[in-house]
C-alpha cells in the first residue's frame, strides 16, 4: 500500500503546503502538478526523494509530464494545460489511454474532480490558494490495483 499527497496550483502559498508537511512526510510520495513547481523547494530536504514534479505553465522548465508506476498501477501526472483541460478531460483521457496508463493526475483547472472513464481514474487536485472558491488536495492511496482518492478541503483551508 501506497500513501500519495498529489498537490496542484500552489501558487506561492507556501503556507498551505506547510500546514501539510505532517501528511507529506508520513506518505510514500508527494506529486506537485505544477504551477509554482519551485513552491516545493524548501520541502526537498523533509522529503526526501519521494517528491515528484511537473511544471506548468506558470512555470519554466521542460518536464511537463511524467509517468511513474506504483503498486502496479501506471500514473501519468501533467499540469494540463497541453490537453486543454479547461475545455474538458477528453484529451487527457486519451493520452493516458496511449501511455497505457491507469490514473491520470492532471491540475490547471483549480477545480478539484475525481472521474472515473473506461477503467482510467482522472484526478485534479483542485488549488491550494484563493484562486480556487475552496482550497485542496488530493490524498490518493494505492493497494495493489486498487485507487483510492479523497479530495481534502480541511487541511488547507
Amino acid at each position: 500500500m501506497k500513501k500519495i499527497v498529489v498537490l496542484s496550483d500552489t501558487h506561492k502559498n507556501v503556507k498551505a503546503i506547510l500546514r501539510l508537511a505532517e501528511i507529506m512526510d508520513e506518505s510514500d510520495m508527494v506529486i506537485h502538478l505544477g504551477d509554482h513547481f519551485s513552491d516545493m523547494d524548501d520541502f526537498e530536504a523533509l522529503l526526501k526523494g519521494k517528491l515528484y514534479r511537473v511544471h506548468g505553465n506558470c512555470d519554466f522548465g521542460a518536464q511537463k509530464e511524467i509517468v511513474l508506476e506504483v503498486e502496479g498501477v501506471k500514473i501519468f501526472a501533467t499540469h494540463g494545460d497541453l490537453y486543454g483541460v479547461k475545455s474538458g478531460t477528453e484529451r487527457l483521457y486519451k493520452r493516458a489511454k496511449e501511455l497505457g496508463c491507469d490514473l491520470a493526475l492532471y491540475g490547471h483547472t483549480h477545480i478539484a474532480k475525481i472521474e472515473e472513464r473506461d477503467g482510467i481514474t482522472l484526478i485534479n487536485p483542485g488549488c491550494a490558494t484563493s484562486l480556487a472558491p475552496t482550497k485542496t488536495f488530493c490524498y490518493l492511496v494505492i493497494a495493489g490495483k486498487k485507487i483510492t482518492a479523497v479530495i481534502n478541503d480541511k487541511t488547507i483551508g
